[in-house]
């Protein structure tokens, strides 16, 4: 009798893009391709260079340079030139010895002879990933995949929309103002007295559709405004102005689909003024404090809003949320929310799990098996109109 081994789980892990955060992308895919369980997920790594162009098998490993895979997180390294590109497609295909991999879901019953993929972890972080666009992109070819779906990755992208509509779900949010590009470049000194008046220094510029602290500066000053409010406008035509919190920098993960659970909270304690792109990847320094010292109605505050935030913007899959700890009055902010956080074992969504049980391979898992669940609910929906059955009369 010879036994048939269970075919693995094709995954399509999909990294890189034309986004601020591309070196952090490779840092997560890095770590979750050394970490997944290969007894039964075999992974498809796929590629899209800063141009946007697909690179697929050999070429997208060739992507994430050996200096980034041993030193777990992002490191600022020119592109390779032995990486060849392809033409941007819709449905990318790999050479693998006259074999196809597409990127095409293939059937969940029945024998499984298609060498489609089965579901994709994207780990994009920033525009063109964490911000709806892959995720509509997999909606249309029907594919199962990680994190949340498109309207709550474009929503937690723009920190304008994410901010109002946490406020209209009551979650204690800091005070802000939204600016464009028009209004900033023909209505620069009366934006700056609204922003003085209203929000007053110290104050935070960011623009509203970015990540990893991209772009982001703290103006203690007009002078200070002005060249903060440029930088920003470099990243986005929309920015977002906010007060200055004093206070400590708390962060809580969250997992799951409709019944979401909350990690154990954890600190950042920057090495700069506050978490930005130099103290979180470039310079050393900075701490992680898992779990956060905080009392047990803290604790409790904290993930019960970590758990609101999440399903306010319809969240699926993972997200972590992030908060100010205000001081001296203990009062709690929600900044914000990432719908792809950085993924590197030493990142926080993933070290936060692992202090509450969970190891970062089980993490993966978990994550890839949720994927499915939410796609399988979904498929009972149907696409076209029937007529509804009628009711007995009473």
């Amino acid at each position: 009798m010879v036994l048939r081994m269970p075919k693995k789980i094709r995954v399509g892990i999909i990294f890189g893009g034309k986004s601020s955060e591309h070196e952090v992308s490779l840092a997560s895919a890095a770590s979750i391709i050394a970490s997944i369980d290969q007894d039964k997920y075999e992974i498809v790594p796929i590629g899209i260079t800063k141009t946007g162009r697909w690179v697929l098998g050999e070429g997208a490993k060739k992507l994430i340079p050996q200096k980034v895979i041993e030193a777990g997180r992002p490191i600022l390294i020119p592109p390779d030139p032995q990486v060849k590109e392809i033409l941007p497609m819709p449905v990318p295909s790999e050479s693998r010895g006259g074999s196809t991999a597409s990127l095409a879901h293939r059937p969940s019953r029945g024998p499984l002879e298609s060498n489609a993929i089965d579901v994709v972890f994207p780990v994009l972080h920033g525009r063109f990933g964490e911000d709806g666009t892959i995720q509509g992109l997999l909606e249309l070819a029907g594919i199962p995949y990680v994190g949340g779906g498109v309207l709550a990755s474009a929503v937690g992208m723009d920190k304008d929309v994410m901010k109002r509509l946490f406020r209209d779900a009551g979650l204690p949010v800091p005070k802000f103002l939204v600016f464009r590009a028009e209004d900033l470049n023909s209505h620069r000194a009366t934006s700056k007295r609204r922003i003085a008046s209203m929000i007053r220094f110290p104050c935070f510029v960011k623009p509203a559709n970015s990540g990893s602290s991209v772009g982001i500066h703290k103006a203690h000053s007009v002078r200070e405004l002005d060249r903060a409010l440029a930088d920003a406008l470099r990243y986005d035509e929309k920015v977002l102005v906010e007060e200055g919190i004093v206070g400590r920098e708390i962060e809580c993960s969250v997992l799951g689909n409709q019944s979401p659970l909350a990690s154990v909270p954890g600190e950042v304690i920057p090495i700069h003024e506050f978490y930005d792109y130099e103290a979180k990847y470039i310079d050393e320094g900075s701490r992680l404090i898992i779990p956060a010292k905080l009392t047990k109605a803290q604790v409790k505050r904290i993930r019960g809003l970590a758990v609101a935030a999440y399903k306010a913007l319809d969240c699926t899959g993972m997200a972590r949320v992030d908060f100010f700890l205000e001081k001296p009055s203990d009062k709690v902010y929600v900044n914000e929310i990432n719908t792809i956080p950085g993924f590197t074992k030493i990142s926080m969504y993933p070290k936060l799990w692992e202090a509450s049980g969970i190891s970062y391979t089980e993490l993966i898992d978990r994550l890839l098996q949720l994927a499915m669940e939410r796609h399988k609910s979904r498929a009972r929906l149907i696409c076209s109109y029937e007529r509804p059955e009628p009711t007995d009369p009473e």
